[in-house]
């Protein structure tokens, strides 16, 4: 089909109103992201902590590790997205793929965690490094699915926001989680830790998450007209249209630097609270999180007020600033900024999914064919390097400010670390994420999906969902 094809209503009166979607079902519908969160962000909070700090694996390790990691991303997140788009099951083309691969994703996530304590690095890394590559694909196949079923639902942004909304306070209570429950079963300053209460916590976490990934499979179900009436794109055609998409580049552009925002924060957010602030990582959390929590539900009013384009980049204005002040604040400041910069991360939290969802509705018209997992799969391929990016640059700038670890220095805490050391600890968490925000909210500007051109998308796209609708009851 070509680019720009004209959309016809049709004439037997079509539903030409989205779908309303019921509280049940967006309470739901939020489920599957708890179980994805507590997974994810257990996973990203204390996988740089892990193998650095705790088992002594150096930095260049970590960093190859990393960009083999990085290389694979690369391969299999548009594979995905291209399998899902072009299957065409009966039962549907992402809920299978949700349901079963829910307990590998438990598995692969257990397995980070038994590396062999006190082996050589070279055993240490090949460890981390195909476990990392099986949890990913375990989880990169979920996270896309779950992803893609948004804007498939319902064509209203405002059902689309809620339940982006349910999603991200589900998310946002597993991030959590995934926080505290490693930092209760972590080592602290034993001279020879033990690893087993960790572990028999991690088996905890990979158990209810994948449960609850499981649960939301058998509430959310498809509407057929995606994946009996559409024709899938050849590969090639996909490419093209996915890489034509004005509106896709910048908006994949913004979220390279939440990801990479997001990445450093969390993975350095243990180091903030052990080495600079010296306070309860329990306590920097709710810093974090609480306005976090607040400001997702809030989402609805800035998107009412500024459109979705426009709350998010005055969200992420509000983070950069505040991340920035991170290094310039007196210390027993920074747990302010923290709130500031937790309000404003409920943008990329919440209203980014909603973007997307609006970037595959443009692209329906062009190319016929509904394909929110070829965008969600290419968007992974371009941002998840931000999170290599993030956990390579993690170890490099600790050792280049002199940082010292537990593991050089006999397996004990060295609380009063340098000054150059502290000083990386909070580029890590507020500088570079910080400008990484600013750059964000700067790129959107230039976001076409707004106004009336947004106004006449969502009426083009309602007319060709209600010619599918009439051509699925011929099937």
């Amino acid at each position: 089909m070509a680019i720009n094809a004209q959309v016809h209503p049709v004439a037997e009166n079509p539903r030409m109103d989205p779908p309303r979607l019921s509280a049940s079902y967006k309470l739901t519908w939020g489920v599957a992201a708890l179980g994805t969160s507590l997974i994810s962000g257990t996973y990203g909070a204390l996988l740089p902590i892990f193998y650095q700090d705790y088992l002594g694996l150096t930095a260049r390790w970590i960093s190859l590790a990393s960009l083999i990691y990085a290389i694979w991303n690369a391969i299999n997140d548009p594979l995905f997205g291209y399998v899902t788009d072009s299957t065409r099951s009966r039962r549907g083309r992402r809920i299978p793929y949700m349901r079963f691969t829910a307990p590998f994703l438990a598995l692969t996530f257990i397995l980070v965690w038994f590396a062999p304590q006190g082996a050589k690095d070279s055993t240490l890394f090949i460890w981390m490094l195909v476990s990392m590559l099986l949890y990913d694909t375990a989880y990169t196949i979920i996270g896309l699915v779950y992803s893609a079923l948004l804007p498939e639902v319902s064509e209203s942004d405002a059902e689309r926001n809620g339940l982006q909304v349910s999603a991200s306070l589900f998310g946002l209570l597993g991030m959590i989680l995934g926080f505290l429950i490693p930092d209760l079963f972590r080592p602290k300053a034993e001279m020879s830790p033990s690893f087993l209460p960790l572990q028999l916590s991690m088996i905890a976490i990979a158990l209810i998450g994948a449960g609850c990934i499981i649960l939301t499979s058998f509430k959310v179900k498809e509407r057929p007209e995606f994946h009996l009436v559409d024709q899938p794109l050849k590969p090639l055609d996909a490419l093209k249209f996915t890489f034509t998409s004005k509106s896709f580049l910048i908006l994949v552009t913004q979220n390279f630097m939440s990801i990479l925002m997001q990445s450093l924060v969390l993975g350095t957010l243990f180091y903030l609270a052990d080495y600079v602030l010296k306070m309860s990582t329990i306590l920097l959390i709710l810093c974090l999180f609480i306005p976090l929590i607040i400001g997702v539900p809030l989402t609805q009013v800035l998107r009412k007020r500024f459109g979705v384009v426009g709350a998010q980049q005055l969200l992420l204005a509000i983070a950069g600033v505040a991340l920035i002040l991170v290094v310039v604040v007196p210390t027993p400041l920074i747990p302010v900024c923290l709130v500031l910069a937790g309000f404003g991360l409920a943008g990329p939290q919440t209203l980014t999914n909603v973007l997307f969802g609006q970037v595959a509705d443009e692209d329906e018209l062009r190319s016929g064919v509904r394909r929110e997992g070829a965008f969600f799969g290419v968007n992974a391929l371009l941002t998840k390097p931000a999170q290599s990016v993030a956990l390579a640059l993690t170890p490099f700038i600790l050792e280049a400010t002199q940082f010292v670890t537990r593991d050089a220095n006999q397996g004990q805490i060295f609380l009063n670390q340098p000054a150059s050391a502290l000083f990386g600890i909070k580029a890590l968490v507020g500088l570079i994420p910080g400008v990484a925000m600013l750059l964000g909210a700067a790129i959107l500007s230039a976001f076409p999906l707004r106004g009336a051109y947004l106004e006449r998308v969502k009426q083009e796209m309602l007319a060709l969902h209600a010619e599918k609708r009439a051509r699925l009851t011929n099937l």
